[in-house]
This record gives structure tokens, sequence and C-alpha cells, in this order.
């Protein structure tokens, strides 16, 4: 009797200690799933970021409207047979060397 309770003994600490301490233990649990939510984070980051790397090839593999405005504001592109009209606003017109208040 007294050795079954020792041999119990010893097996409850063997299986406490693995608990506490060994593989698979509440601490290294815990710690694999701090590591579990950083990494979701991080792969959700880079999912918006190829979501939005992707979006921009599509749009400049499929159309040439962005290209083009891009180019036409930017570049000063102007298309064979358009006429290109800058409209300057009132303000805007000066003699050179002249500030705006001198004008009036």
């Amino acid at each position: 009797m007294k050795w079954l309770l020792v041999i119990l003994s010893v097996l409850l600490l063997m299986t406490q200690y693995r608990l506490w301490v060994g593989e698979g233990s509440f601490a290294e649990v815990t710690r694999l799933e701090r590591q579990l939510g950083e990494q979701q984070q991080k792969n959700a980051a880079l999912e918006r970021e190829n979501r939005q790397l992707l979006r921009e090839v599509r749009s400049l593999k499929e159309g040439t409207d962005g290209v083009e405005a891009k180019a036409r504001y930017d570049l000063g592109l102007i298309k064979e047979g358009e006429t290109l009209f800058i409209f300057l606003d009132q303000d805007k017109r000066k003699a050179p060397g002249q500030s705006p208040r001198e004008k009036q």
C-alpha cells in the first residue's frame, strides 16, 4: 500500500512537471498564442498591401485612362488633333516684375 502511494505520487509529480514546465506547458501555449496573434496582424497588413498593389497593377494593365490623365497633368500630353487652351484668371495676369497690388 505504501509503495502504491509512492508510485502514484511520482506519477502525479511527473504529469504536473510537464503541465507547468515541459513541452506543451501553459507558459509555452501562452507564448505561442501571443506569437500567433502578432503574426496574424502582420499577415493582415501584408494582405492589405498586396490588394492595393494588385489594384494598381490591374489599373495599369486594363486601362490607359489613369496613365493618360497623369501624363496630361504632369507632362502636358496633347493628342494629335487636339488644341490646348490655357485660361488665366484676371488676378494672375500681371506685367513682368509687377506685384498684384501694384497693378491696381
